[in-house]
């Protein structure tokens, strides 16, 4: 009798451990631009989300503050095409109106050209990964990933 009851209290004391273990970052508050600290900055872009996707062209606002948090969107009016944020040791990005979304806490994925934008603009470059930055002009920019295809090109009003 305690062989049979053995498992069963070991397979529900894991799967308790791996529940508790499993949470992720809460949906981030919308960004309050008129708090101190906040820089907007307003420009266009064209987005190829990868080598075999079409490039979109659309209106770009990027909101950064001392902090280092930061709000990205890319959007053809009235609609958000994608939306990145990061924000106390959170992160979020969503694709389309809330179609595709991810959220969770530390360093932003790499994998995702918008989290790399904001970094690269303040120093003109980008430590390691797949991501190549380059400035063109004063006010415009490329961000490239050579191995997805995925390229980013924008510039700011001044």
């Amino acid at each position: 009798m305690v062989r049979s009851i053995r498992p069963i209290f070991v397979l529900s004391a894991l799967m308790l451990i791996l529940c508790a273990g499993c949470r992720t970052g809460q949906t981030l508050p919308p960004a309050d631009f008129s708090a101190p600290g906040w820089r907007v900055q307003q420009g266009q872009a064209v987005w190829k989300p990868s080598s075999n996707r079409p490039e979109l062209a659309g209106d770009l606002l990027l909101a950064t503050n001392v902090n280092g948090d930061f709000f990205i969107q890319f959007s053809k009016i009235p609609f958000p095409l994608a939306t990145a944020q990061a924000s106390g040791g959170q992160w979020q990005i969503q694709f389309g109106a809330d179609e595709y979304s991810w959220h969770g806490r530390g360093e932003p994925p790499g994998r995702f050209g918008w989290f790399q934008l904001p970094g690269a603009l303040l120093r003109d470059a980008i430590p390691g990964g797949n991501w190549r930055f380059t400035r063109v002009e004063t006010n415009s920019w490329r961000l490239e990933n050579p191995h997805t295809g995925e390229t980013l090109e924008g510039g700011f009003f001044p």
